[in-house]
């Protein structure tokens, strides 16, 4: 059977091949960077804020795969305009298929005994082995694994709800509201249950960690959601005009 080449050259199609794309790749980057916890304050050259709370000292850390986290929900706002809560579906489940196939092959890679020059022109003058180097990050483990895949889910699917019933309740209008309002919903279940099931269940973070870390991480995105806002209008201009003239 051969595939119609209208529905390939269809600009409908193209649209949804590009956003999957830019879905797909930002989610993937940000599961795989999303291991590292950074400091804000030192990235930015500033002295830890150490503000003492009820949960202990808290300072700006947050995950790395927050970064380029706004991109995933700007696109899936996106495709749940102009596809629906069913292409929301289609990519969340396409997307946490590909997340899993890339972790096994990820932790195959791990597996693979070093080659011996490898590591030794690597070692440098602090006898540094790159490949427990290697190892440690890319073997994030199991935890880390069901928890991004469990946030991924539920964060897509619930954002994809709350999307269209916000549009239902303004009657198709206030794209601000219904693109901003189911981020900041989504986005509070993802950073609390990613960092939970991976660092505590999992792992041995504290309760306290847990918490701040989370926080921050979703302060970040609550605040970027907003600031991106103008995006969104911009993207919905832009794709209106290429699929008007189909």
């Amino acid at each position: 059977m051969t595939i119609d080449a209208d529905f390939l050259n269809s600009r409908r199609t193209k649209l949804f091949i590009i956003l999957f794309g830019i879905f797909l790749s930002n989610a993937i980057v940000a599961e795989i960077i999303g291991v590292k916890i950074f400091s804000v304050e030192g990235t930015l050259g500033i002295p830890p804020l150490h503000l003492q709370t009820f949960l202990g000292v808290w300072d700006i850390n947050q995950t790395a795969g927050a970064l380029n986290w706004p991109f995933v929900f700007i696109t899936s706002d996106i495709i749940n305009e102009y596809f629906g809560k069913k292409g929301v579906r289609k990519v969340s489940y396409w997307t946490a298929g590909f997340i899993a196939y890339c972790f096994i092959i990820i932790y195959g890679a791990t597996l693979l005994t070093p080659a011996d020059f490898w590591i030794e022109v690597n070692k440098g003058d602090d006898n540094f082995n790159i490949n427990y180097a290697f190892g440690k990050i890319f073997r994030q483990g199991l935890g880390i694994i069901i928890g991004s895949l469990t946030a991924f889910l539920l964060s897509q699917l619930l954002d994809a709800y709350v999307f269209h019933l916000i549009r239902e309740k303004t009657n198709g209008t206030k794209i601000w509201l219904r693109a901003t309002g189911s981020t900041l919903v989504s986005q509070l279940i993802d950073s609390f249950v990613v960092i939970g099931i991976a660092f505590v269940l999992f792992g041995n973070w504290t309760f306290e960690q847990w918490i701040s870390t989370s926080l921050n991480s979703y302060l970040y995105k609550f605040f970027t959601a907003i600031l991106l806002t103008p995006v969104i209008y911009l993207a919905h201009n832009l794709i209106d005009k290429y699929l008007a003239k189909e």
